[in-house]
C-alpha cells in the first residue's frame, strides 16, 4: 500500500512498522522528516513533483511511503477483550473514502474502542483513507466483519447498546451513555438500512434549527462522540 502526506509520513516513520520504500520530492525540505529517514537509515528515491503526482490521486506534499495493509482485526480478536463503558463505531456501508477517514481521525480523538466495518459493498482502507485519518488510523483497531446485523447481535450478548443515527428519532442528548455504546452510522445517501435499524436499541437524531436537514456522515459521527465524551467526563 502508498500512503502519503505529511502527517502520514511522519506518524509512520515514528513507529516501528516496516517501510519498504520512501519516494521524495527533489524539492522535499521538512527536516523533521528527513531526519527521521536517516535515523532508520533509509535511501529514499527521489522525484519531481510531476513523478509524484502520477503515484497518488491525493495531495501528497512532496513524500509518498510504501508499507504494509494496514491490519484489520476480527470480532473475537477485540471485542471480548474490552472493558466497562466501552465505545464502538460502527460503519453500514459508508463509501466515501474521505468520510472514513475523517471518521477514524474523530474516533481516535474521542477514545473510541474500535470501529467495525463489513467485509463487503463497502469503503475499504485506501490511500485516501489513510491521508484524511492525518495518521490516526495506526492507533485505531477497525475490524471487519461477514455481516454488519450478526455483530450487532453479538454486541449485545456483550452488554451493549446499539444507537442508530438517523433524522427521526429521540433527541440524541437524552440518552444515557454511561454504559457500553456502539453508534451506528449510516450511508451517506441511504442511511442506515431497514434490518439494521430494527436490531437498535435507540435511533437517535442531531436536533437542527437551519435550513440543511442532515449531516456529513463524518460530521454527524464526530457530533455524538463529543456528546458522549462529555456525557461520561460529567459523570466521572
Amino acid at each position: 500500500m502508498k500512503i502519503y502526506g505529511k502527517n502520514v509520513a511522519y506518524e509512520r516513520l515514528m513507529s516501528d512498522e516496516r517501510i519498504h520504500k520512501i519516494y521524495l520530492s527533489n524539492k522535499f525540505r521538512d527536516q523533521n522528516i528527513l531526519s527521521l529517514i536517516n535515523k532508520k537509515n533509509i535511501s529514499p528515491v527521489y522525484l519531481n513533483n510531476h513523478e509524484l503526482d502520477k503515484m497518488c490521486k491525493g495531495l501528497h506534499q512532496g513524500i509518498i511511503i510504501e508499507v504494509e495493509d494496514i491490519k484489520t482485526y476480527s470480532f473475537e480478536e477485540v471485542i471480548p477483550n474490552l472493558n466497562n463503558e466501552t465505545l464502538i463505531v460502527i460503519l453500514d456501508h459508508l463509501e466515501d473514502p474521505h468520510n472514513f477517514g475523517a471518521i477514524i481521525r474523530s474516533s481516535e480523538a474521542f477514545g473510541v474502542d474500535a470501529i467495525i466495518i463489513p467485509n463487503d459493498r463497502s469503503v475499504d482502507i485506501t490511500s485516501t483513507v489513510v491521508k484524511t485519518s492525518a495518521g490516526t488510523i495506526d492507533k485505531m483497531k477497525i475490524i471487519k466483519v461477514p455481516n454488519i446485523n450478526n455483530a450487532i447481535k453479538k454486541l449485545k450478548d456483550y452488554g451493549y447498546w446499539i444507537v442508530g443515527t438517523d433524522m427521526d428519532g429521540v433527541d440524541y442528548t437524552t440518552i444515557d451513555y454511561k454504559t457500553k455504546i456502539a453508534i451506528v452510522i449510516g450511508n451517506e445517501g441511504k442511511g442506515i438500512s431497514k434490518l439494521v435499524s430494527k436490531n437498535c436499541d435507540y435511533i437517535a437524531k442531531i436536533p437542527m434549527i437551519g435550513t440543511v436537514n442532515s449531516l456529513n456522515a463524518s460530521v454527524a459521527c464526530g457530533i455524538f462522540l463529543s456528546e458522549i465524551s462529555n456525557s461520561r467526563r460529567s459523570h466521572d
